[in-house]
């Protein structure tokens, strides 16, 4: 018998037969615990490869133009569908000829994973109309998007991702059927191709635990209770599974990560032993990711019945080992995640040989396609990177090593590569190192208090009561992105861009003082991203021409890559936005990103903590926040809509990252003057359970997604939180091309008035305004300003 020792850090997907344990030193790390695994016959038996999701917009964002196109009825159904079909073929074969064993299926989506689980749990909205049948493409899109009449269900953060999920809203009187055969249809799709896959599906403990109750159902009501009416669905879809010829079944259960109660965690215990015999004759993986997980979860999830497979992250938890040093359920087949699934760094294959089995460690999904698409990536960095492709390539080559086929060629470029990063000078830059390291002994608090700083505000730029603004982007039209390109390609000279931008700015700010909104944006027309563009103007990050990851729908994001010390060269935003502000006597929001977001929306190097690079990216916004400030811009917003994202999963884990994520907010504006207002943003998130920590931000202005979530936001409110800034609640989603009436905003502002003083309240939409067309813009914008003059002229009288 022969012996494979696997190291504590590495994802990777293999049989256990037995195995012990022994302790190992890394050099330059501490101590780490490594697992010693037995495998009879370990060097003549091909290890298993696994991959636990992949990316589903195509490596040149093809589901992207195909959706547009679709919904702008350019394109027929058929259309899209066959863009879709080309991807999920490409991805299946790409995968099989890689050499992948568990190759996924119903991993691809029109919109979202969570949607196509109430799809096929029929679990519509009534206000939809939908009246039973195979969902089509109007129920689905219009729950995602909403439509005319109708707002969209509400969308969230998956977790401590980017990725947005349709969240569920249900109810006791919510009528559950089959409604959507979209997983058996792949997975025969795939089997006609010649691919035998492992078909997913959310799995369904944590699809109720990710869901909310329905309007009108009370917010007390036990949403795990209506486990007994969705599982008989679940038996039919891995009944039509098993007929079809599949052999695994992954069911996806993250929530198993979090600090659960001991009620929910007796809902797994339950569910599964329901589903018991419908699983016979199948091997089931349940597959967890995105962090640790708990003692007493793992104790749940390695006794469920009907279960084969466990699944767990061990990049980002790393300290499941020691749960499963402790205990393995003998026979079970462990999928143990040592390629990280949500970065781009090519995996430290020595290390990882030293680990477990091969896996990814969530889905491909959070990462980009393929590396090979970047022709103008510097050849270095290049080097040091790996996309999805790359990855499975990376999970097939440490499967083979561990069955004894290790391809020494591929082991050794891989190894030159991480030597080429530990030891390359473009990485370091010791006075940045220096100026972040100071930062820890100061808290960086503005020196006077904020009540005291709005009257300064006011008194200086006289702003009505209940004052409108916009979040900060414009439409971006097609020409606008034309100029941009040209530009970038060199097409056209500097002078003729600064013309355009000019020429469209000017359009932005002068429909605005049509529309009288208050307080001014200059729209971003420069702006591809709002991380991205504040990127390629800061040092020590690098960029990619294809490495879009989807956000949500047809939205896709480029992160850049964070590869070395931050700083800024020269001031960003300064040009435009004194520009900007000369073409208009109102005051002129200056617009920039804050540390925070920009860490969390890049790919983030991993050789040292996240927080060091916050604070050397806050000093870089901070010297253009004084820049700004030096040019006359007295309005300033820093963008902190990802703060909320990386709460870490874990509540131990929670207080030290809202410690450093705050400090590193305050650390760019903690020197402005009284009369310059800071203005933050947050979205898409759930910030109930960090108000204090918002709070501690100190910002003079927080406008914050309200209305996308059913306006959950003020519940905190209700039970007593005081707020003592300005604040703007969002009084419509931007995300839906449905145009809000005034009524319908005047009626969320006099919520808003219920729990917030008049004094301190905004009005402004969800979020910026780039992905409408100035057709839905326009009236919506002039809706909301006519909600807040009617609301004005209401107070006026009360008083």
């Amino acid at each position: 018998m022969s012996q494979i020792s696997i190291a504590s850090l590495a994802p990777v997907s293999t049989l256990l037969v037995s195995y012990s344990f022994s302790s190992f030193s890394l050099q330059g790390r501490k101590s780490l615990t490594f697992l010693r695994f037995n495998l009879h016959r370990a060097t003549s038996r091909a290890m298993a490869s696994h991959i636990v999701g992949y990316p589903r917009m195509g490596p040149k964002r093809e589901l992207k133009f195909a959706l547009e196109s679709f919904w702008d009825g350019k394109s027929s159904a058929k259309d899209l569908q066959k863009v879709a079909e080309d991807l999920r073929s490409s991805i299946w074969k790409q995968m099989a000829d890689a050499g992948i064993k568990y190759i996924p299926s119903n991993t691809f989506s029109y919109y979202d994973q969570v949607l196509d689980t109430t799809a096929m749990l029929g679990a519509v909205p009534s206000r939809y109309g939908w009246n039973g049948g195979e969902i089509g493409f109007d129920t689905y899109f219009s729950m995602a998007r909403g439509n005319a009449s109708v707002p969209a269900m509400e969308m969230t953060k998956w977790f401590d991702t980017n990725y947005h999920y349709i969240v569920p809203e249900l109810g006791p009187d919510l009528k559950f059927s089959y409604a959507s055969h979209k997983a058996v249809i792949e997975y025969k799709e795939a089997k006609a191709l010649g691919v035998d896959t492992v078909p997913v599906l959310v799995g369904p403990v944590s699809y109720l635990l990710l869901s909310k109750p329905a309007k009108g159902v009370e917010k007390s009501f036990p949403i795990l209770s209506l486990i007994s009416k969705i599982l008989p669905i679940y038996k039919q879809v891995v009944s039509e599974l098993k007929e079809a010829g599949a052999t695994w079944i992954q069911f996806d259960e993250p929530s198993l990560i979090l600090d659960l109660r001991s009620h929910e965690l007796q809902a797994f215990s339950h569910a599964y032993a329901e589903l018991e015999s419908s699983l016979s004759g199948l091997n089931i993986l349940i597959e967890t990711y995105f962090a640790d997980v708990p003692p007493e979860a793992y104790k749940t999830l390695t006794a469920l019945k009907g279960v084969n497979g466990f699944g767990f992250d061990l990049v980002r938890g790393t300290k499941t080992l020691d749960l499963i040093k402790g205990g393995f359920p003998s026979g079970k087949y462990l999928f143990a995640g040592v390629v990280d699934g949500r970065n781009i760094w090519a995996n430290d294959l020595v290390a990882s040989l030293n680990k477990v089995v091969v896996s990814t460690s969530c889905s491909l999904l959070h990462t980009a396609v393929d590396l090979l698409n970047e022709t103008k990536l510097d050849k270095e960095i290049k080097s040091w990177l790996a996309f999805a492709a790359q990855k499975v390539v990376e999970v097939n080559a440490l499967a083979k090593a561990l069955s004894g086929h290790k391809d020494e060629a591929f082991f050794s470029a891989n190894a030159a590569a991480q030597a080429s990063r530990r030891s390359s000078p473009r990485v370091t830059n010791e006075a940045v190192q220096k100026a972040a390291a100071s930062l820890k002994d100061s808290d960086h608090r503005r020196a006077t208090n904020v009540s005291a700083r709005l009257d300064a505000q006011q008194r200086k730029m006289n702003l009505p009561i209940l004052p409108t603004t916009t979040i900060g982007s414009f439409p971006q039209t097609m020409d606008l992105r034309r100029v941009r390109r040209e530009f970038k390609a060199n097409k056209i000279s500097e002078d003729d861009y600064v013309k355009a931008i000019k020429e469209e700015i000017n359009k932005v700010v002068k429909l605005q003082e049509e529309l009288d909104l208050d307080v001014l944006v200059h729209g971003e027309p420069e702006r591809n991203d709002m991380v991205e563009y504040f990127g390629e103007q800061l040092s020590g990050f690098a960029f990619t021409v294809n490495g879009w990851v989807q956000s949500y729908g047809s939205r896709c994001v480029k992160p850049p890559i964070i590869y070395g010390d931050v700083s800024r060269p020269k001031a960003m935003t300064v040009f435009w936005s004194k520009m900007a502000q000369s073409m208009s006597s109102r005051p002129m929001k200056g617009m920039l990103t804050g540390p925070v977001t920009i860490l969390n929306w890049s790919f983030v190097r991993n050789d040292q903590p996240r927080f060091e690079t916050c604070y050397q990216i806050a000093l870089a916004i901070k010297d253009e926040v004084q820049d700004l400030e030096k040019a006359g811009i007295t309005v300033i917003q820093i963008d902190e809509a990802a703060l909320r994202e990386g709460l870490p999963l874990r509540k131990s884990e929670q207080a030290f990252y809202l410690e450093w994520a705050v400090h590193s907010f305050r650390i760019t504006n903690c020197g402005v003057q009284d009369t310059t207002q800071i203005h933050t943003h947050m979205c898409y998130s759930n910030f109930n359970d960090i108000i204090h920590s918002i709070i501690d931000m100190d910002a003079d202005v927080i406008t914050i997604e309200n209305s996308r979530s059913d306006e959950k936001l003020l519940s905190v409110f209700r039970e007593g939180v005081k707020y003592g800034a300005g604040i703007g609640p969002g009084v419509y989603d931007i995300h839906s091309p449905r145009i809000p009436s005034t009524e319908e905003i005047a009626d969320r502002v006099n919520k808003m008035l219920a729990v917030l003083e008049s004094n301190i309240l905004w009005v402004n939409p969800d979020c910026g305004l780039k992905t409408r067309k100035y057709t839905e813009v326009k009236p919506a914008l002039s809706n909301m300003v006519a909600a807040a003059k009617l609301l004005r002229t209401q107070l006026a009288h009360v008083r």
